[in-house]
């Protein structure tokens, strides 16, 4: 009996281990995503020293808040529902989800728009536009190269 308890809570134990050093690993791969971001915006920008003070805090306070948005609202909305709960869904229930998904679209909205004005005194409209510009360039690569794994595998 004893045995089997301690064999039992050793596997709890390295159970919780492989999960702590998987979220380790995913939040490792999210630091590394978000300085190849940096590097990527700045270079894409050619940020002067003052610019550059200027510009990242605010730029990290959006993508702080972008991200807030989308884990709470959005991902939770989306997350609930599997393909058996849409079709038991009423017509009330899911109106009343998607109004709460047009918010949170909304809310991303008013977000950009709030941080496309706080640049405006910061850096030059061409270099608002170029911002926009390697964000997709940035998303669009890091998605190449996840395809290009995923293919080599």
């Amino acid at each position: 009996m004893k045995i089997k308890n301690i064999l039992s809570i050793l596997i709890v134990f390295i159970s919780l281990n492989a999960i702590a050093q998987d979220g380790s690993f995913v939040r490792k791969k999210r630091e590394q995503i978000k300085s190849l971001k940096v590097a990527f915006i700045t270079d894409e920008l050619s940020l002067t020293p003052d610019e550059a003070a200027k510009f990242w805090p605010l730029f990290n306070a959006y993508e702080d808040k972008q991200q807030e948005i989308k884990k709470q609202r959005l991902k939770g909305y989306l997350d609930r529902m599997d393909e058996e709960s849409f079709d038991k869904l009423s017509d009330k229930e899911a109106a009343n989800m998607l109004a709460q998904i047009e918010s949170s679209e909304d809310e991303l909205y008013q977000a950009r728009k709030k941080f496309v004005t706080s640049l405006k005194g910061v850096i030059s409209p061409i270099k608002i536009l170029k911002l926009k510009k390697a964000e997709e360039n940035f998303n669009r690569k890091l998605l190449q190269q996840y395809r290009d794994r995923k293919l080599r595998k």
